[in-house]
């Protein structure tokens, strides 16, 4: 990719360089850091897990900003296994790679394609509008169980 910037675009590997962080930033976005201490703290008495449609390179860039693999039980990444959501598939692998029926299994995202798809397959599933709702929700689902 870098090199195809480069060539395309006309860059020197300085402006490459830049290029990419700024991508990168793009990419990951700012972390909500009320919802990441909320998952933290269901650990370890629910699995958790993270579902993301990805490009190659996102596990290293959000292990490096945000330590993921330590917040949750297992990552799914789309472009790592050759699905992407709302592929029926995608969840189903994420609740097998956990340990989970789909039944017993939450999805949060804030796509409503992607909460439709994961609700078909039977996991409860959340459209993630803010933070504050979005842990109602969950607490409310949790306390369900």
């Amino acid at each position: 990719m870098r090199s195809s910037c480069a060539e395309v675009f006309g860059l020197s590997p300085a402006q490459v360089d830049e290029l990419m962080i700024d991508i990168w930033d793009w990419y990951c976005g700012e972390l909500d850091e009320e919802l990441v201490s909320y998952v933290r703290g269901l650990r370890p008495r629910l699995k958790t897990g993270i579902v993301s449609n990805s490009a190659d390179g996102a596990r290293r860039e959000e292990t490096r900003r945000y330590a993921f693999p330590d917040l949750v039980d297992d990552i799914v990444y789309s472009h790592d296994v050759g699905l992407a959501k709302p592929d029926a598939a995608l969840y189903a692998l994420a609740c097998e790679r956990l340990g989970v029926r789909a039944s017993e299994a939450a999805l949060v995202d804030d796509v409503p394609a992607n909460v439709a798809g994961a609700a078909r397959l039977g996991l409860q599933a959340v459209l993630h509008e803010s933070t504050t709702a979005t842990i109602r929700a969950m607490n409310a689902l949790i306390q369900m169980q």
